[in-house]
């Protein structure tokens, strides 16, 4: 079979900044030729990388999005391609401009502009595990087995991610970014977000709204930006004001005990600054020249070794629409007349959380389901395990007790109960599942699937008389 292109965009919709990015990505059947097919991408090309945009707004508060579909389409032009030669892509809405009132509408509307879109508004704990993948914090930490702290530091927020030997260890988010001040050219304070008003009032500074800046006082508050940074990695005791400037709706970032951090690494867009920093104090009408100073001059870059970024204001999404396609095992359980489900987020679990599953505990998994679906604005979701090989009935038993349990509580009524397992073992999961189920929701088990956090499955009908399912696994393309 000849390698197939494919063209995908990727549209990062963030705080202060969006764009727009093309790849062409080559698509090659990898089988023998009287074997089931394997699918999968061979390369990737990025043949396009939109200017950084100003996330337009009609107020604070209201994404303008038919200015944004009119960037994008402007972007599509340019790069000469038409939305009906897209085969595949991603629109993902992150920070502060997924609180907006018409995030989700922007999105359906930008959805329109390709075919087979992944769509995704990214909650601060979401957007911290894809920014420091997209920085390449992750791949360095897998490789060197360090422990790896990325801070994805944007107009509005700053995402935390700890990667303990590539696994994502710990994960927060704070209300520090370029853009809590915005400052014009003549130095005027034109607006500050109540992340910043919070660490001005702790710190008594004299600034306000519609009047001119003191570079004294701002320069402050970016100190204490700093030292709030310097708290969350470990490097300060922690302040009641941490807690106070937590994003809405993150998690309390914690490292594991015994979590040895030597390394950090910046990405987002004032990770330019950090690395660089531009000799206007106000290029980009906001303080995250300042802030970068202010990080160069404080404890993070002397304490701990610095892994540069790969990538850092693009880390969040560079392109999307990864296809690989993979057929589940023969020894699979699913509910007649389920399929095709497309676009369902995967949540897998850690060799912790899944040992827990096994011992009869949920605890753990129902916490993560429920911040997996805040996160990810997602009414249904695939777990995925790694299972064991030949398990004892009384092991599988109090196993799917515990997914059947838990998962009952926490996916829509009727809603399908999706699990994939790389292990050999869906039929008897599946048909125990089925079991305690009853009526109440169709269930899938399927196994001889490997998918990583942050991936995308489609399910297709089934093939061979019922035997397998053509599964696709969809990953964000990285630089």
């Amino acid at each position: 079979m000849d390698d197939t292109k494919l063209y995908s965009v990727g549209i990062d919709i963030g705080t202060s900044t969006s764009q727009v990015i093309f790849s062409r990505l080559t698509v090659a059947n990898r089988a023998g030729r009287c074997s089931v097919p394997f699918v999968e991408i061979v390369d990737k090309e990025v043949i396009y990388r939109s200017p950084i945009h100003r996330t337009p707004m009609l107020n604070p508060w209201t994404i303008d999005g038919e200015a944004l579909r009119t960037l994008v389409a402007e972007e599509y032009a340019a790069c000469g391609l038409r939305p009906d030669q897209l085969a595949t892509g991603a629109v993902i809405i992150t920070g502060e401009a997924a609180r907006k009132r018409n995030a989700a509408l922007v999105l359906e509307r930008l959805s329109g502009l390709a075919g087979d879109f992944v769509v995704e508004t990214a909650g601060p704990d979401l957007e911290s595990a894809i920014a420091g993948r997209g920085s390449g914090a992750q791949r360095f930490s897998e490789e060197t087995g360090a422990a790896v702290v990325n801070l994805d530091i944007g107009g509005g927020t700053t995402n935390a991610a700890l990667f303990l030997a590539g696994e994502l260890a710990a994960w927060g988010c704070l209300d520090i970014g370029g853009r809590q001040v915005e400052v014009s050219a003549d130095g005027t304070v034109r607006a500050v977000s109540v992340g910043a008003q919070r660490i001005i009032r702790a710190r008594r500074l004299p600034i306000r709204e519609g009047e001119k800046a003191d570079r004294a006082a701002l320069e402050a508050l970016c100190d204490g930006m700093n030292e709030l940074l310097e708290q969350l990695t470990g490097l300060l005791p922690p302040s009641p004001l941490l807690e106070e400037i937590a994003s809405p709706g993150s998690t309390k970032f914690a490292a594991p005990p015994g979590a040895d951090i030597r390394y950090i690494c910046f990405s987002g867009g004032v990770a330019d600054c950090v690395y660089a920093p531009a000799e206007d104090d106000f290029a980009y009408g906001d303080i995250g020249v300042l802030l970068g100073r202010a990080i160069r001059r404080g404890r993070l870059l002397r304490d701990f070794r610095v892994a540069e970024a790969a990538e850092t204001i693009r880390a969040t999404v560079i392109g999307a629409g990864s296809y690989t396609t993979t057929i589940s095992g023969s020894t699979i359980s699913y509910a007649e007349d389920l399929f095709p489900l497309k676009n369902i987020p995967l949540l897998r679990l850690n060799e912790g959380e899944e040992a827990a599953c096994w011992s009869g505990d949920g605890g753990a998994l129902l916490e993560r389901v429920r911040w997996f679906l805040a996160q990810s604005d997602a009414d249904l979701a695939a777990l995925a395990i790694q299972g064991r090989r030949d398990p004892e009935y009384a092991a599988l038993r109090r196993l799917a007790e515990t997914l059947a349990g838990t998962l009952d509580r926490t996916l829509p009524e009727g809603a399908p109960l999706l699990v994939i397992v790389r292990r050999d073992m869906a039929k008897a999961l599946g048909q125990r599942l089925a079991a305690l189920l009853g009526a109440r929701r169709p269930v899938a088990v399927l196994d001889g699937i490997s998918a990583d956090q942050g991936t995308f499955i489609d399910l297709g009908r089934p093939v061979m008389d019922g035997m397998a399912l053509p599964v696709v696994v969809k990953t964000l393309l990285f630089g």
